[in-house]
């Protein structure tokens, strides 16, 4: 058929023998399941086939193409989130927080939607013994990796963020602003196991940020604790009276970020772009 279809239409391409098992596959696929030829009808045909070929789950496969159509996925990071195991990590992991007591529907479940378990972060000149301080730096370094595992809508405000309260300054980590959550996110870095005491150290740090950054026209801001490792439990007891919406989540560091990957990430006039496109259209502008 390949060859009859070739020679029939040869100004056409396309027509290869796996080309063909492919579209039969899809057909086969589509007809299975209405949601998924909806779906799939947004992304390029490429991402199809990687989808339907890498994930058995029809739940998932619908996650994944509608990631692809929020996130504007080239092939290259579409296969690394999927290798990553992405759908685990951001919809069934263990991600403890407050948000339902803390925040307001339909923010609360957008809060939670931002979180993953653990995040990933590829930090290729961190050393092999880091202390927190090196791991600030090596994110800030490696700035457009670690928003593309943060996920779309993060833009990056600095990293030892100044707050002065009373006479004392105060320095966060990492501040972002969410652009879809409309809220300034906390990050607290710890190369350690969580504690207690860091739920308290961030429920400060939102009070300032909501009381001396925060426009009225913003949310209320969120805390997020990475972690080297988590117990459930502590974490549940440690916000159970905590007023401010704080999540917590572990970090593994990984050193490689396929090289098609980091060719494909944008640059940093793309990411500011990207955010004042999101600010119009807020807007209506």
């Amino acid at each position: 058929m390949a060859i009859e279809l070739k020679v029939s239409f040869p100004n056409i391409k396309g027509f290869s023998v796996r080309n063909l098992k492919n579209m039969k596959k899809y057909y086969i696929e589509c007809q299975k399941s209405q949601i998924v030829q909806t779906t799939s009808a947004q992304i390029p045909w490429s991402h199809n086939m990687l989808i339907l070929d890498k994930i058995k789950d029809e739940e998932k496969r619908v996650w994944y193409m509608n990631q692809t159509v929020k996130n504007g996925w080239s092939y290259d990071v579409l296969a690394f989130q999927i290798k990553s195991d992405l759908y685990q990590r951001q919809v069934l992991g263990d991600k403890p927080n407050n948000f339902e007591k803390t925040l307001i529907n339909p923010q609360s479940d957008l809060a939670k939607n931002i979180m993953k378990d653990p995040y990933i972060l590829n930090l290729t000149i961190l050393k092999e013994n880091y202390i927190e301080t090196e791991l600030e730096f090596a994110m800030v370094d490696k700035i457009k990796t670690v928003l593309l595992e943060l996920g779309n809508g993060f833009s990056f405000i600095g990293n030892q963020y100044k707050l002065t309260v009373g006479n004392e300054d105060y320095f966060i980590d990492m501040l972002f602003y969410h652009t879809k959550l409309h809220c300034y996110v906390v990050i607290e870095l710890k190369n350690t196991k969580f504690k207690p005491e860091y739920a308290g150290k961030v429920n400060f740090y939102l009070s300032a940020v909501d009381d001396l950054i925060k426009d009225e026209k913003d949310n209320p801001s969120i805390g997020i604790i990475l972690c080297r490792e988590k117990d459930k439990f502590s974490v549940e007891y440690a916000l159970k009276d905590i007023n401010k919406p704080i999540g917590v989540s572990s970090y593994e560091i990984s050193k490689y970020l396929p090289k098609d990957v980091l060719e494909s990430l944008p640059t940093e006039e793309d990411i500011n772009l990207h955010i004042d496109i999101d600010e119009r259209i807020e807007n209506n502008e």
